[in-house]
């Protein structure tokens, strides 16, 4: 088991390292020109990297993921929704600059979240890293969730106008799906999962820190 987990965090480390790596460069050789095809440049290791993420879900359950199970379901469940459902399905929102910065701010806390739980898999400690991991989500988070309230409101008008989703279904009685309320709904619920989720990283952030005090004083 431990040479899967270390295999799967060793691919997504990589997956995202070249996306990320991929949105430096164009962003220094293109500048702002590099935002309007960044969907179609990286979108697919994006999406397979963020589809891969389904399996934390599962190594939780298995009792192999040492992560709670609702933080963990709620990061993985909005970057899908909002990847796929938002994103993928209109073709208008994948030039849009938020769409670039949003995949940035993703990709900045993975390619140190992904090593950081790889050499805890392995059993090695890097201390500027493993501090890294338990801070950098502190200013990438929220505005990560900032970045995806965004373009929820920035693709709300596409919906509306192409009624994608959105269904009249005839049953035994009529049935009407509207689906710009439904991204409405899902609009009120994102703060109340990231003040969750925030609680529980700084829960671990204090344990981190109370273990990382406690070890120095014993030197």
């Amino acid at each position: 088991m431990k040479n899967y987990l270390s295999f799967y965090y060793l691919l997504q480390f990589c997956g995202n390292s070249w996306i990320f790596t991929n949105m430096t460069a164009r962003l220094l050789f293109f500048g702002k020109d590099s935002f309007a095809d960044t969907f179609y440049t990286i979108g697919m290791v994006m999406q397979a990297c963020q589809l891969l993420s389904v399996l934390e879900l599962l190594h939780i359950l298995l009792g192999i993921g040492q992560q709670p199970f609702m933080p963990k379901l709620f990061q993985v469940t909005e970057r899908l929704v909002i990847l796929f459902v938002v994103i993928t399905s209109q073709e208008e929102m994948q030039s849009k600059c938020i769409v670039c910065f949003l995949f940035f701010l993703w990709n900045l806390w993975d390619v140190i979240r992904y090593p950081s739980h790889l050499l805890s898999v392995l059993g090695t400690d890097y201390p500027a890293l493993t501090w890294l991991n338990h801070t950098l989500w502190i200013p990438v988070y929220p505005l990560s969730l900032l970045a995806e309230v965004y373009t929820v409101y920035e693709s709300l008008p596409y919906f509306e106008s192409f009624g994608t989703f959105s269904y009249n279904m005839v049953l035994p009685f009529a049935v009407s799906i509207y689906f710009p309320y439904i991204l409405k709904a899902y609009l009120t619920l994102l703060p109340a999962g990231m003040l969750y989720t925030c609680s529980h990283l700084f829960s671990e952030r204090r344990l981190y820190l109370k273990v990382r005090n406690g070890k120095m004083k014993m030197k």
